[in-house]
């Protein structure tokens, strides 16, 4: 599983803060490993090629009203070259898995949960009240996608103290 953004910009940090919550709330199955991707771009490459199942999390410009939560699977997963980009950072997480797809390393299973941001111009600025409102859906929804895929995870007692690791780590 994997957060991608920059907490240093409102809510481009959306991703990381949702797996952040993800592992608040759950113990996850061995095989699963969480990752804070940060803003990493291409370094993350050897990752997701390993990967066979990729659960993304992130900050994304569907174009819809901010704090849409949106889930999108498989192929419609956006994995492209190119100048416009998806993602809200600097380079397009979507050129990681353009470059996984032409080397015939992408993860079987593939899926982006993604929020539609309110403000991501703010450096130093937390996640919009609105975006932070969604993190319980977002963490739902990532728990489905899980779901249908075997991983079954279990609630925590306590919320855990430590967060994702990263660079580098996925299912």
């Amino acid at each position: 599983m994997l957060g991608i953004g920059n907490l240093l910009w409102a809510d481009e940090g959306f991703g990381v803060r949702a797996v952040e919550a993800l592992n608040a709330r759950y113990r996850f199955p061995d095989r699963v490993q969480l990752m804070d991707g940060g803003t990493q771009g291409l370094f993350l490459l050897p990752y997701v090629q390993s990967a066979q199942e990729l659960l993304i999390l992130d900050a994304v410009d569907f174009g819809l009203k901010p704090g849409t939560v949106c889930v999108v699977t498989g192929h419609d997963v956006p994995q492209y070259m190119g100048a416009k980009k998806v993602s809200m950072h600097q380079t397009g997480f979507q050129e990681v898995l353009a470059a996984a797809r032409m080397t015939g390393r992408l993860p079987d299973q593939l899926a982006l949960v993604g929020v539609q941001p309110e403000r991501i111009d703010d450096f130093g600025g937390s996640l919009q009240p609105q975006i932070e409102a969604v993190l319980p859906e977002a963490v739902a929804r990532a728990v489905e996608v899980l779901e249908t895929w075997g991983i079954l995870l279990q609630p925590r007692r306590q919320p855990a103290t430590a967060e994702p690791t990263g660079p580098a780590v996925f299912l």
